[in-house]
């Protein structure tokens, strides 16, 4: 009975027991539907776990290269992405290449809608590629195999793209981050931009009281559990693992709001909710050797941003030889990769600004305030903001002189110059010290002791458990076992149970359909609804609390612990010692930097106009505040009427870097030096100029001392020198 037919029987609709009636009924109908969702969601799982390369890419595909085909065999390949009907394409833009996760789950988070990485930077006129992989690791393969695939992949994209404006622009999804700086590191000539997203560099990094999950090895005593759930399964990791930690992180969401939110709005989310779990539910494995190798090396050992990993050739990985501007896309919500852990790595690496700058590297960092781990992948609103002002500016981070940025974003609305502005939003590019990714917190030298501690640990607990437990392990185990093990996983379980191969879900099926043709909801201001809130609410609440108890128990756990000296002094940590785990600098990056002085001082007399416009334009720049999309949209006009048309991109950008590094080496001996490089023509120098001033002004307000500048360069270009 419904309200309406409550009113024609003369019953008050206020009538508690019509209200409760109601509820009953919407309740009930809305627990049926639930289980149907439940059920196509088993199902789809069911049909997908039988796939070879299951992925949730919206867009259609060509592959282009398979790495099992390679000599070293990967799971991975490398797709082009062809553009939805409509999308203008432009041949010399620069392609844009997505890596995803393999991180438990399957490819395609970069691209399941239109709002997304490829989405946008499809909508930017981008070529795109994309690189996936398939359920289950090739026999043998490693880390390293796929780092060399993916260089196969990259130098296939760039020779498809002679006539492009830059090297591919990468973009690295969580644990494909680490592996792009990784190939970056040791084939810089491949990359253009790099876009890390959520990715973990600096693993021990973060705040205490609000970043548990790096506690979660000291733990359980090292990494030795991960050789042993890989012995288990066969010589394969379980990705089920991984997505199990994951979802530990959260057990109110897991355990409760994620279903809930379903079945509160059984009407509008079923689609929405289905349509992730395509891609939540279906996970992958990867082999020991892999899994082993991220434990070892990054999660527990923190040795990437120390330069002490190594390839089988014995090359050193040392982040400092990456030449491409790297984006680094993190936030404060994310409690799976914290801004310490996105960003940790500069501190690692650096002693200050000037040290990022002798090594040609430009970072730009963006932080998100809320937006959780998943978000920044998945949302519609990163996407339409943050995406696509990185997919239409990546040639003003190409750019970027030599340094330290914080991007950030302004409405256009609230924007000076809304001429300028392609899009919703401005992208500011600010400059930063490192003294600003500190202010974000960070740990202490105890700290780094104590996760010191951790890998030491780690190590013996490993070397124990090969020696006295694995043999037992490996000679017991049966394929037949292993894949059991796989199947009864509680994440697979919950999936298996509710597939129609349980006969109890068929009659669900058939009663959901009944109810969705004589469908009958609630009133929203039904007071039993309410009470449903309510009663939801207060299940969050104790599951929340449950969990901050758990996680400062494990955190007062772990400091003690492995805050212990005696510990400490048993596995050889000096706690006299200042602790760092800063890489040693290169005596030949020192004698490379006098060279290049040497050499930069014997420029500071060469070329012509555009060198010196370029000069003067940098030097007023450098006394802003940073730089926006607004200023090279100003350059894209203008670049036509100067002799930078002439100009490709990759070659204005290595004149621009010279200029701003002959500033930076001898500021006075550079302006001094720009009247010899002028024409006589006073035309030109007037033309010239006026560029200057239009891509200046084109950010909005001059600083007073970006003011001061421009009138010292317009006397520079008043007086002519010999040319």
């Amino acid at each position: 009975m419904s309200v309406g037919e409550d009113r024609a029987f003369g019953i008050a609709p206020s009538n508690p027991f019509v209200l409760a009636f109601a509820y009953l009924r919407d309740a009930a109908e809305r627990s049926v539907l639930f289980w149907d969702v439940m059920r196509q969601r088993a199902d789809e799982h069911r049909k997908r776990s039988l796939q070879t390369a299951p992925h949730v890419l919206d867009y259609a595909f060509e592959i282009l290269r398979d790495g099992r085909n390679f000599e070293r065999p990967v799971n991975y390949a490398l797709l082009r992405i062809v553009p939805p009907a409509g999308e203008e394409i432009s041949t010399t833009r620069r392609p844009f290449v997505v890596i995803d996760p393999r991180a438990g789950h399957g490819p395609g988070i970069g691209g399941f809608k239109a709002d997304s990485e490829i989405g946008e930077a499809l909508r930017a006129g981008h070529p795109c590629y994309f690189v996936g992989f398939t359920a289950d690791p090739m026999p043998g393969q490693t880390i390293e195999d796929i780092v060399r695939a993916e260089a196969v992949f990259l130098e296939h994209v760039i020779s498809l793209h002679p006539d492009a404006d830059g090297k591919p622009c990468v973009i690295g999804n969580c644990q494909a981050g680490w592996a792009v700086m990784i190939l970056a590191a040791l084939r810089p000539e491949l990359f253009g931009p790099i876009i890390i997203a959520g990715a973990p560099l600096s693993y021990w990094a973060g705040v205490r009281g609000r970043n548990p999950m790096r506690y979660s090895a000291g733990l359980l005593g090292g990494s030795w559990l991960t050789a042993f759930t890989s012995d288990m399964g066969g010589g394969k990791f379980d990705g089920s693992w991984l997505v199990q930690n994951f979802e530990n992180q959260n057990p109110a969401n897991t355990l409760w709001s994620k279903q809930y939110n379903v079945y509160s709005k059984i009407d509008t989310e079923a689609s929405r909710y289905l349509d992730f779990e395509r891609w939540w539910g279906r996970h992958v494995n990867l082999n020991a050797e892999e899994m082993q190798f991220i434990v070892d090396k990054l999660f527990v050992g923190n040795r990437l941003a120390a330069g002490h990993i190594r390839t089988s050739e014995g090359n050193a990985v040392d982040l400092r030889n990456i030449r491409s501007p790297i984006v680094v896309f993190c936030s404060k919500g994310d409690n799976i990769t914290p801004p310490q852990q996105a960003l940790g790595w500069i501190l690692d690496l650096y002693s200050d600004v000037d040290e990022i700058r002798s090594y040609g590297q430009t970072i730009v960092y963006t932080v998100h305030e809320t937006v959780g781990h998943l978000g920044i992948f998945v949302s519609s609103g990163v996407a339409k903001k943050e995406y696509r002002e990185f997919a239409g500016n990546i040639d003003l981070i190409d750019l970027l002189p030599p340094g330290l940025y914080e991007a950030t974003f302004e409405h256009a609305d609230d924007a000076a110059d809304a001429a300028l502005v392609c899009g919703d939003w401005v992208m500011h590019c600010r400059e930063r010290t490192l003294d600003d990714i500190r202010a974000m917190g960070g740990n202490t030298s105890d700290d780094e002791r104590r996760f010191a501690t951790v890998a030491r640990v780690s190590e013996i607990n490993l070397s124990l458990y090969r020696t006295f437990v694995q043999p037992a392990i490996r000679a017991s185990r049966t394929p037949q076992a292993a894949e059991w093990l796989r199947q009864v996983h509680p994440q697979r379980m919950q999936y298996a149970l509710f597939s129609n191969l349980n006969p109890l879900m068929k009659p669900i099926a058939e009663l959901a359909e009944q109810i969705r043709t004589h469908r009958s909801p609630v009133s929203a201001d039904n007071p039993f609804l309410l009470a449903q809130e309510a009663v939801s609410g207060q299940i969050v609440s104790a599951l929340d609390a449950w969990r901050d108890h758990q996680e400062k128990l494990s955190e007062s756990i772990f400091l003690a612990v492995y805050g212990s000296p005696v510990l400490q002094a048993a596995v050889g940590i000096d706690r006299t010692a200042a602790w760092s785990n800063r890489p040693e600098e290169s005596p030949l990056h020192r004698e490379l930097l006098q060279l290049r002085a040497a050499e930069l001082r014997s420029h500071i007399s060469s070329g012509g106009l555009l060198e010196a416009a370029i000069r003067g334009l940098i030097f007023v720049g450098m006394a802003q505040e940073g730089i926006d999309e607004r200023a090279l949209h100003a350059l894209r006009l203008i670049r036509p009427r100067t002799e930078g048309a002439l100009l490709t991109l990759a070659q204005f950008k290595a004149m621009a870097r010279e200029q701003f590094d002959l500033l930076l080496l001898d500021q006075e001996a550079a302006l001094a030096a720009i009247p010899g490089l002028l024409p006589a023509d006073a035309g030109q120098r007037s033309e010239s100029l006026a560029v200057i001033r239009d891509i200046v002004s084109a950010g909005g307000e001059v600083t007073p001392e970006a003011g001061r500048r421009l009138a010292r360069v317009q006397q520079l270009f008043g007086a002519v020198g010999t040319n």
